[in-house]
């Protein structure tokens, strides 16, 4: 007779489950305008036909930030320049449109 192996229970952990640093109180945010911003602002990040992967900050109705990613770039670059560009629009008033070009 052959022998059956009893199963384990399996012990998994998510991948959305933050780490311990990321879970701390006391962990400093590596973009602190957006961190600041999302207490009453709105940033959304995806695909957009036919622009490509985009970056975008609103408060309301106003837009604050549009960036496109750029080639080669990396989302913690793209997340940077976004940081970037919340940090000029509400200091500065300096507000980044890179979806909406101007035609030539």
């Amino acid at each position: 007779m052959e022998r059956r192996w009893k199963t384990r229970p399996r012990v998994t952990t998510s991948r959305l489950d933050p780490t311990a640093y990321d879970a701390s109180p006391f962990a400093i945010s590596m973009h602190p305008n957006i961190d600041e911003f999302t207490e009453h602002g709105q940033i959304v990040v995806g695909y957009m036909e036919p622009v490509g992967a985009v970056a975008i900050a609103t408060e309301g109705r106003q837009t604050i930030a549009m960036l496109r990613r750029r080639k080669d770039e990396t989302f913690k670059q793209l997340l940077a320049r976004l940081d970037t560009a919340i940090a000029s629009a509400t200091v500065d008033d300096v507000y980044v449109d890179e979806v909406n070009l101007p035609h030539s």
